[in-house]
Parts: C-alpha cells; sequence; structure tokens
C-alpha cells in the first residue's frame, strides 16, 4: 500500500481513533532510478568506488552490481571498490526484499555508469553530472559479448568471509565498548507483560554489571522490558540470574489455539475468505473429483547469525549504529522517533547479514542498543541470543489450505483453493491492532503471494482469510509462496494422478505461460534415469514447477527413497530456472541451491510450536534445519533466453518443496497434507 493510500484511508477511518494509537513509524520504498544511481558510482584519481545501494546477506550482490559497473565502466575489475554506505552517503532506498536486487538496481546503476564513463571521455573529471535514461539496448552491460556480466567473477567480500575479518554487526569493536541486553517476560511480546519486582542489589553485585536500565522506549510491542549493562558479554547471564525479574502478564494461550485459528474449514464454514485472488463463479456444492486439505505450521528463519547492533554517540555528536538490517534507513527513521532526534543526527551504518529471508526488515536489536547507549553513555552492543530469536523474533505464519478440483477428459475445468494463515507484510511485530485492521481493508499481499493458479482451468476461485495471532509472524523466504506453492503442486499432482496423465505432461498441457513451459521442458528434458532402490526400500519421482512474482520461472525434479520406517531420504534434486539475463552464474546456482535446501526443511523440518504462551523452542537443537547429511545431489540448470533481469533470491522455494512431497507420494502411495512429514505416516505395515 503507497503511503499516500495509507494517509487517505487513515483519515477517512480515524474518527473512532481514541488517544494512544499513535502512527508507527512506516517504512518508505521509493522506487531507485537512474538518478539516483548518480550517488551510487563515484571516480577519483583513476579509481571508482561504488556503494552498494543493497545489504548484502548472502545473495553476494555487490559482486553481481560490480559486473555491471565495470562492464558499463569499461575498466578492469580491480579498479572498482565495493563498499556499503551509511544512510547519510546516499539517498534512501527501498530496503532489501523481494529478490529485487538485480531486477530493480542494475538497470539504474549501468544508466549512472554509461553517464560517468561518458563524461570522463569528455573531459569532466569533477563536480558531477545529471543522468538520462538510456533503454537497455544502448547499455554496454547488457550486450551479448560482455566482459563480466554473464560469467564467473571473483567473489566480494569472499577471502574475508572465509578469514573471518570483520564484516558483521557483531564484529564491530568499540573502546569501551560495554554489552547490554534487554529482558522481558517469558510469553509472547503481543500479550500485555511488565516487570513487577527485581533484585537490583544483588545484580549490581555482581562483577562487571555496569547499569541497569529502566526505560519505557525498552517496550517491544506489548511487552516492558528491563536493560542490564556489563563489562564483558559473559557477566550479562550472571547479572540476569542474579536479577531474579519477576513478571506479571495477560491470558495464556497453546498451539491448539493457533491451530483453530487458523483452521480452513473454520473459515470456509464462517464465509470468512474475504480475500479474493480467482473471482470466477463456479458450483461449490456438486460433488468434487480432488478435495484436499494442506496444513504447514509456522517456520523460523534460522539465520546462522543472531541478530546485533552496536550503538555510540560519535565524536561529532552523531548517533551512530552498526546493524545487520535489510532496512538501514528505517531503522534510523524508527531510532530518531523514539529518541527525539532527527535524520541527521542518527547514521546507520548497514552491515553484511548472516542470513535474513525477510526476518530483519524491522527494528529491534538496534533500538534497544541505542536506548542503552544513550542511558550509559557508552558504546553498547547488543546480540541477541538463540532464545531470543525465537521468542522475539517474527516468524513464517502457519497456513491452512483447502483445494478442491474437478476434471472433464483429463483438462482441469473448477479450482477452488481456500486458505487462511496469519500476517506476513502487515506484520504484528510493528503494527498495532488497530492499525492492522485498517491495513486488512485493502488485504495483505504477501499472504496472498504464490497464490495464483499457473496452469489454465474453466474457471478458478481463491479467497484466503487474514487471522491475527498471539504470536509474531512476518515475512519469510518469498513470503506465502512457499506454502501456497506447495500445497497448489500438491493438488495439482493429484489431478494429474486421477486423470491418468504423466505429472509432466499434465502441467504441460495446462501452462499456459510459455516461460513456465519452458523451465518444466527443459528440467525434464536428459533427466537421470531414477536410482535404483532395493527393497524393501521405496523410491519415488516427483515434480513441481512455479512462477515468482510474475518475472521469474523455477521447475524442480525430486527423487527421493523412503525406508520402511518411514524415513525419507531425498536422493537428488534438478532445477531449471530462469530469471531472465543472468548476471553472475554462480551465485544464481548458489541461490537455487539454497531454496532446495529450504523446501527439504519445508517438508521434513520446518515447525515451530507454542508453549507456555511463547514460541517453544529456544535452540537450533529444538527447531531442526536439514543437515550437510541430508542435502543431496543438485543440479542447476539456467535457462537464459536474454529477457529483462529479474529476482532469483526466492523463485525455486516456488517448487522445491512441491517437487519432494510429491516425489514422496510417487514412492509410498501416501499424500502428505500436514508438515513437515511424520514419518509414521509412511511406516510400511506388515502384509
Amino acid at each position: 500500500m503507497k503511503r499516500r493510500q495509507w494517509l487517505q484511508a487513515a483519515g477517512v477511518l480515524s474518527v473512532g481513533f481514541v488517544a494512544g494509537c499513535a502512527l508507527p513509524v512506516i517504512p518508505r520504498r521509493p522506487v531507485a532510478g537512474h538518478a539516483d544511481a548518480l550517488g551510487w558510482v563515484r571516480h577519483q584519481n583513476g579509481r571508482y568506488e561504488l556503494l552498494l545501494p543493497r545489504i548484502d546477506m548472502g545473495q553476494n550482490i555487490g559482486t553481481a552490481l560490480k559486473q555491471v559497473a565495470c562492464d558499463e565502466l569499461g575498466v578492469d575489475w580491480d579498479r572498482v571498490t565495493v563498499r556499503q554506505p551509511h544512510t547519510q552517503q546516499i539517498a534512501r532506498v527501498r530496503a532489501t526484499v523481494g529478490s529485487e536486487s538485480v531486477k530493480d538496481f542494475a538497470l539504474p546503476l549501468a544508466q549512472a555508469c554509461a553517464t560517468l564513463r561518458d563524461a570522463l571521455a569528455a573531459g569532466h573529471h569533477t563536480g558531477s553530472r545529471r543522468a538520462e535514461p538510456r533503454p537497455l539496448g544502448e547499455l554496454r552491460a547488457f550486450q551479448p559479448g560482455a566482459r563480466h556480466v554473464g560469467r564467473r567473477a571473483p567473489l566480494e567480500e569472499g577471502r574475508a568471509i572465509v578469514t573471518g575479518a570483520p564484516l558483521y554487526a557483531a564484529d564491530v569493536r568499540l573502546p569501551g565498548m560495554a554489552y547490554g541486553r534487554v529482558l522481558r517476560a517469558p510469553v509472547s511480546a503481543d500479550r500485555p507483560s511488565r516487570l513487577t519486582g527485581w533484585n537490583a542489589a544483588a545484580a549490581r553485585a555482581v562483577p562487571g554489571c555496569l547499569a541497569i536500565v529502566e526505560d519505557a522506549r525498552l517496550t517491544q510491542r506489548l511487552a516492558t522490558g528491563l536493560g542490564i549493562v556489563a563489562r564483558t558479554p559473559g557477566a550479562l547471564d550472571r547479572i540476569e540470574a542474579a536479577l531474579q525479574p519477576q513478571w506479571q502478564h495477560g491470558e495464556s494461550f497453546t498451539q491448539a489455539d493457533i491451530d483453530r485459528l487458523i483452521d480452513v474449514d473454520r473459515h470456509i464454514a464462517a464465509a470468512s475468505l474475504s480475500n479474493p485472488v480467482h473471482g470466477d463463479t463456479m458450483d461449490l456444492t456438486a460433488p468434487w473429483d480432488i478435495d484436499l486439505r494442506i496444513d504447514t505450521p509456522m517456520a523460523a528463519h534460522n539465520a546462522i547469525e543472531p541478530r546485533a547492533a552496536v550503538a555510540a554517540r560519535g565524536a561529532d555528536g552523531v548517533l551512530d549504529v552498526w546493524a545487520g538490517t535489510q532496512d538501514a534507513f528505517y531503522v534510523r527513521d524508527v531510532i530518531a522517533q523514539a529518541l527525539g532526534l532527527n535524520d541527521t543526527t542518527v547514521r546507520v551504518h548497514g552491515r553484511r547479514v548472516g542470513g535474513g529471508f525477510g526476518g530483519r526488515t524491522v527494528c529491534t536489536v538496534e533500538l534497544e542498543a541505542a536506548v542503552l547507549a544513550q542511558a550509559t553513555g557508552l558504546p553498547v552492543k547488543v546480540q541477541w541470543t538463540r532464545a531470543q530469536e525465537y521468542r522475539q523474533g517474527f516468524h513464517r505464519p502457519p497456513s491452512s489450505h483447502r483445494i478442491r478440483a474437478r476434471l472433464r477428459h483429463g483438462e482441469l475445468v473448477d479450482w477452488w483453493h481456500a486458505f487462511s494463515s496469519s500476517h506476513i507484510l502487515f506484520t504484528n511485530a510493528g503494527m498495532p491492532v488497530w492499525m492492522q485492521r485498517l491495513a486488512d481493508l485493502v488485504g495483505d499481499k504477501g499472504v496472498a503471494r504464490g497464490a495464483e493458479l499457473p496452469y489454465r482451468a474453466q474457471r478458478r476461485r481463491t479467497g484466503f482469510a487474514v487471522t491475527r495471532l498471539p504470536v509474531f509472524t512476518g515475512p519469510w523466504r518469498g513470503l506465502g509462496a512457499g506454502p501456497n506453492a506447495l500445497a497448489i503442486e500438491s493438488a495439482v499432482d493429484e489431478c494429474a494422478r486421477l486423470a491418468g496423465v504423466d505429472p509432466v505432461a499434465f502441467r504441460l498441457r495446462h501452462a499456459t505461460d510459455p516461460r513456465l513451459a519452458r523451465v518444466l521442458q527443459r528440467v525434464a528434458d536428459h533427466a537421470p534415469a531414477a536410482p535404483d532402490t532395493a527393497a524393501p526400500a521405496r523410491h519415488g519421482r516427483g515434480v513441481a514447477c512455479g512462477i515468482y512474482k510474475a518475472s521469474s520461472y523455477a521447475a524442480v525434479l525430486a527423487d527421493v527413497r523412503v525406508e520402511p520406517d518411514g524415513t525419507v531420504q531425498v536422493l537428488r534434486l534438478r532445477c531449471a530456472h530462469d530469471c531472465g539475463t543472468v548476471i553472475n552464474p554462480d551465485q544464481v546456482r548458489a541461490q537455487c541451491e539454497g531454496n532446495l535446501v529450504w523446501g527439504l526443511g519445508m517438508v521434513l523440518h520446518d515447525r515451530l510450536t507454542v508453549a507456555g504462551a511463547q514460541i517453544g523452542p529456544g535452540s537450533l537443537g529444538e527447531a531442526p534445519i536439514p543437515t550437510l547429511r541430508e542435502v543431496p545431489p543438485m543440479e542447476i540448470v539456467l535457462v537464459d533466453e536474454k529477457d529483462p533481469p529479474a529476482g532469483a533470491g526466492e523463485t525455486a522455494i516456488v517448487a522445491a518443496a512441491g517437487a519432494i512431497a510429491n516425489a514422496i507420494r510417487d514412492a509410498t502411495g501416501v499424500r502428505i497434507t500436514r508438515f513437515p512429514l511424520d514419518p509414521a505416516t509412511l511406516t510400511m505395515r506388515p502384509s
């Protein structure tokens, strides 16, 4: 929703608001243009500097954009230095989200580099220039035979990563730096809680204790926070134990409450599917050929690096914040509003992020560090524990799907997809109840992502319900695309089986987008023979495909082996991927591989459950991710027909899980309807 629409909607509906309904900071997401890009590239004394307008969080966008810059400038690789700027060095840019870095930033950067190249050729070596938009066909970086684009390139910061150089927010070291933590009640921050007592004397007696900070700005949603500051990070645990805080909190809830709120059949019965995707009229009462329910649970981002931030007052009086965030400008705005400062007195330094996946889009640990630094007058680092990541961060919401279909002569006639989930873009980690209800009037497009059926049917009807949960939910890799595509591809596979048609042929028959058909055909062409599986193990092969954000395409072929006890091993994954013009093939393959592992996790592992009115797991051992032993050989086939560059970071998520689930169905005859897989459902029964 655009900011102007927000203001107009608020003006219409604000009559009933009361004191306390303060408008939180709204992220601003400007579209990058060629004029903005002039601020990203500079020339001095024969060398060039590229100020990276995107946060690098594993997608290695610094490498890809440097390839574009070098080709357009016509210079050697070592003459361009890439640097992550702070918020006072470039104009505001859109958060690093949506697999948009190449799609939306490569063209403006190339246009700016072309302007700079022509200015230098004309003898202009000082000052700034105005950029003129140039069509793709006039930009050297995207022409056949480019020196860097479309080829392998040295990984920016690659050596620094493997040698442990200080790239991340947790690596920042400042003279006299202290270490902080904010304590909160052991319940979800979406439920009110407050501190009723603590042993301050015992905490201050702990060696290394520097301060105990009471500050209303340490409140997270409805959870009061109490700050502690120590001379060493190891002292924080001892101070927390000595403090013995007592908490009072409101109503409790269980996993059964979450399941009930999301139950799609309850929403169908209540006619509460108020968010349409497809709206064709059809008979919903006549018999259905396919009637399938799919349920997916909450899932964590499980980034390797817990979030961290360092805040310190600089010599110039500006508050400096070093943060591993996907939106440095939003963090600046939140801190400035909370501390009564302005844009010029807060400076956020974006750092490389050790895994974001949508989870680093709100301001959390950054504000905590800023408040504690202001209270103590010291540089302060705050780094969340793994338990805090689970219990104070937001997660992929659960979803519940009911898909019904009718076929005639092997053709898909009627398709009805009803589903229920919780908020993604309009996350309750940043929105109060009243604001979320206002946002619901326009619908959460993050929940809807990937819900459009990518196949032909005579009539299509898709709608969904969004319910606020008592735990934080929000953006997760691909937003709703992963669970939605898993449900759709499971149902389409059942349609193919009912029609007695090969699943690849059935999809090709119903595909309306030639690029979707192309990746599907490519993944099936020359696919290796299915591996032999000795009895009593069972072998299966599955396929799935999909479209991401109407611009990128993927198809996946999966081979699995299922043991008699129901244990599943994924033997091989083959992915065909089309994201338009490929800037860096190695990095696109790496992004595909990451998505395939996420798909494996969706089927076999991903689950967060509620316990004691909070997220239950507190460690990676309690919320496991795929291990290296479980990751199979992967083959990535890149399909590049020179369409405009599009996103690669999340595309394969639309096919990865579905292919594995369909392979398990092929091996066992059992359709998985609740994820992650319970091996007991696949156990071979004695004959």
